[in-house]
This record gives structure tokens, C-alpha cells and sequence, in this order.
């Protein structure tokens, strides 16, 4: 058994390193950024650059794929990633920042899909729950692991750069040692907006929503940190421990939506994070203990939404257009990252830290809105004929490749 999934653990090791070198360097540079002085509007367009990067490489990197074969594409990738931190430790300036953010979107999307299609070419209908279970595990245990080493350092000196340029590093050498057979070559990914938003108006909707409150969070969330005066490593855990509470709820809020009505669901772990967001945004706390279990709870809401996103979206799709339509969902999610950071750095700029939050419990209060209005107009799919409830990878790690490693799209090859 354990030969079977040899090959899987030897990718996975390299998509460890990758992650864990992308979480520490997304972690990295908004705190190093704040010590310098970069005004709140460059730290939030580095988020903006950075989805802006990751969905364009989502579109192109498979023809550079397959140009190249896959496995020194993936060199190419990796070995540009570490470049390009290297680069942000040695030029430190806002305005660069931000463009090398763009081009570190489109390189870790490339990468993404190379090791996704990789691990999908290894999952058959039998091991795919498996395989996708372990890229769950490694996807969310490498990012907090990432950040955690920020913890651990100086962001004001340069080591913390070559670290992740090592990680970066150590992300090839899996790749390039192994002996497997190469993937099939990679899809282009095609985006219909008008047949999303046709098979759900809620999940289309609501994707673009969480994409904007996740994409703030995610980019700025850090910031947030350091301007009310908690510390690196406080930081550190918080931005972790939103990211596995959310992820420990999915499970159980997935749950509950297969005994009723999904949008429900959504609507209310939305209204909960919108509450909780507004909490903060109100209280503006300051202990580092309290600031850190609010917004793990924040992040039990916020977190969970896309996953139930999807699944409600699943129900109403035919079998074979599942992998189409979580990737167009994937791809609404990323257009979202890119106006998320641009909106709460406008709040935080003009009003106080704390506009972080303003912002994301805007989106997440239009969110539980527009659900609740859709409920009436649209009936619910029977729960015998919907798809049982799966989660899903962690947000700004996966691409639409990844919807191929799903254990639900063995109902394409079954049927």
C-alpha cells in the first residue's frame, strides 16, 4: 500500500516546501512593508497584484506547460520564485514590490498546476478521496508552517528572505529526481461567467463576495497586526489560526448543509462572520490573546463559505460539468482577491485599522443579503439527488487544475 502512494508523497513533499515558502513570504512582506513606512493603498495593491498575477497564470501558465514539459516548467517556476524573493529582500521599495508580487502570482499558479495535474495523473477513483485528503493536510499544515517561521525571525533583517528562497528551492528537487511518467498535458481554463451565474446566481455571487473579504484579510490582515501594536509572532499565530479554524469547521458546517438547505447555511455562517467583523470593528480590541481567538472566530465563518459555495453549485450542475464549474468558481474567487485589498486599504486609510473589517463584513453582509433573497426564488435541490458535502484546499494555494483531484469527479468516469 504504502508503494502505491510513494510517487504521491514524493510530490507532496515538494508542494510542501512551495507552500510553505509562499505563506512565508506572503506573511514577510506586509509586515516588513510596515516597518518601512509603505502607505496602506502599496500594501494593498501587493494583494491585488498577487491574485492579479495568479489568475493571469492560470489562463497562460498551461501553454508555457506544455511548450516545456513539466517537469522543467516547474523548475522554472520554482526556481522564479526564489528569484523573485531574493529580489524583494534585496530592493525594498514599494513600487517594486508590487510588480514582483504580480509576477509571483503567475509563477506560483504555473507551479500550482503542475503539481495538482501531477497528483490527479497518480489518483484513480479508488485512492482520490486519499490523495486529495493529503493535499488538504499538506496544503494547510505548510502554510501555517510558513508563517510560523516569521515568528522566529527578524522581519527587518534579510534572512527571512533567503529562507524562503531556500524553501523556494528545495521545492524542485522532488520533481526533478523523479522517475514517474510526466502528466498529460494541461488544459486551457475557460471562464463562462453568464453559465455560472445560469447554475447558480448564489455561488457565482457569493464566490466573487468571499474572494473580496478573503483576498482583504488574507493581504492585509497582517498589517492590521502590526498597526495595533501586537507582536511578530502574535501576528504569526493569528494569521494561522484564522485560516485552521476555518478549515475545522468546514467539516461540520458542510454537514449541516446536507440536512437542509445549503443556502441557509451560507447565509448564516456569512452573518456570523459579518457579526464578528463588526464586533471588532466596533470594540477596535487591543490585547493580543483577545484580538487572536476573535478573529479565529472570525475565520470559523469566513472560512467555510467557499466550500459550501461550492457544493451548493455542484448540486445544480450536471456530472460532467463538475470540474468546469468549481474551476469557473475557483476563477470568480481570484477576480474577488483582486478588489478585496483594494477596498479595506481604502478603510484603512481613512478611517482606522479596524477598517479591515468594515470592509470584509460589507461583503460578507451582501453576501447573506443576496442569498437570503435567492431562497425565494428558487427552490431547493432534494437532498437525495445532491452531492454529499466535501471540503475544500485552502484559499490563494490551489488552481483549477486542483477541481481534477475532487473524489466527486469519479461520478464523470463512472457514469
Amino acid at each position: 500500500m504504502f508503494a502505491t502512494y510513494r510517487p504521491i508523497l514524493s510530490l507532496l513533499r515538494g508542494t510542501a516546501f512551495l507552500l510553505a515558502a509562499s505563506g512565508l513570504h506572503g506573511l514577510l512582506l506586509p509586515l516588513r512593508g510596515q516597518v518601512e513606512g509603505f502607505s496602506t493603498a502599496a500594501l494593498g495593491l501587493m494583494g491585488t497584484a498577487w491574485a492579479g498575477g495568479f489568475v493571469t497564470g492560470c489562463f497562460f501558465a498551461p501553454r508555457l506547460v506544455r511548450r516545456a514539459g513539466h517537469v522543467r516548467a516547474f523548475g522554472a517556476f520554482a526556481a522564479s520564485g526564489a528569484i523573485i524573493a531574493l529580489l524583494t529582500g534585496l530592493i525594498i521599495d514599494e513600487y517594486v514590490w508590487i510588480l514582483l508580487r504580480a509576477f509571483t502570482g503567475f509563477t506560483m499558479a504555473g507551479a500550482f498546476m503542475v503539481i495538482e495535474s501531477w497528483l490527479n495523473e497518480k489518483a484513480t477513483n479508488e485512492n482520490r478521496g486519499t490523495v486529495f485528503g493529503l493535499y488538504m493536510m499538506v496544503t494547510y499544515a505548510s502554510i501555517m508552517g510558513g508563517q510560523m517561521i516569521v515568528a522566529g525571525g527578524d522581519v527587518r533583517s534579510a534572512s527571512l528572505f533567503m529562507i524562503t528562497g531556500i524553501l523556494f528551492c528545495l521545492s524542485l528537487i522532488p520533481t526533478a529526481v523523479s522517475t514517474q511518467s510526466h502528466p498529460k498535458p494541461l488544459q486551457d481554463v475557460k471562464l463562462d461567467v453568464k453559465g455560472l451565474y445560469a447554475n447558480s446566481p448564489v455561488s457565482a455571487v457569493a464566490c466573487l463576495l468571499i474572494g473580496i473579504a478573503n483576498g482583504a484579510w488574507g493581504t492585509l490582515g497582517a498589517v492590521y497586526g502590526a498597526r495595533i501594536g501586537i507582536s511578530t509572532a502574535e501576528i504569526a499565530l493569528m494569521m494561522s489560526l484564522v485560516v485552521i479554524a476555518g478549515a475545522a469547521m468546514q467539516l461540520p458546517a458542510g454537514r449541516l448543509s446536507d440536512t437542509t438547505d445549503r443556502r441557509f447555511v451560507l447565509a448564516g455562517a456569512a452573518f456570523g462572520a459579518a457579526l464578528v467583523a463588526a464586533l471588532i470593528f466596533l470594540f477596535a480590541p487591543r490585547s493580543g490573546v483577545f484580538v487572536i481567538v476573535m478573529t479565529a472566530a472570525y475565520g470559523a465563518f469566513a472560512y467555510t463559505l467557499y466550500s459550501i459555495a461550492v457544493a451548493h453549485a455542484n448540486d445544480h450542475a450536471r456530472a460532467e460539468d463538475f470540474v468546469k464549474v468549481s474551476g469557473g468558481l475557483l476563477l470568480l474567487y481570484g477576480f474577488g482577491t483582486m478588489i478585496g485589498p483594494l477596498l479595506a486599504a481604502a478603510l484603512m486609510g481613512s478611517v482606522r485599522p479596524e477598517g479591515l473589517f468594515l470592509a470584509t463584513a460589507l461583503a460578507h453582509l451582501s453576501l447573506a443579503g443576496y442569498t437570503l433573497l435567492r431562497i425565494r426564488a428558487r427552490a431547493p435541490v432534494p437532498i437525495e439527488n445532491r452531492d454529499a458535502f466535501k471540503t475544500q484546499p485552502a484559499d490563494r494555494a490551489v488552481t483549477p487544475e486542483a477541481t481534477r483531484l475532487d473524489p466527486r469527479r469519479k461520478v464523470e468516469t463512472s457514469s
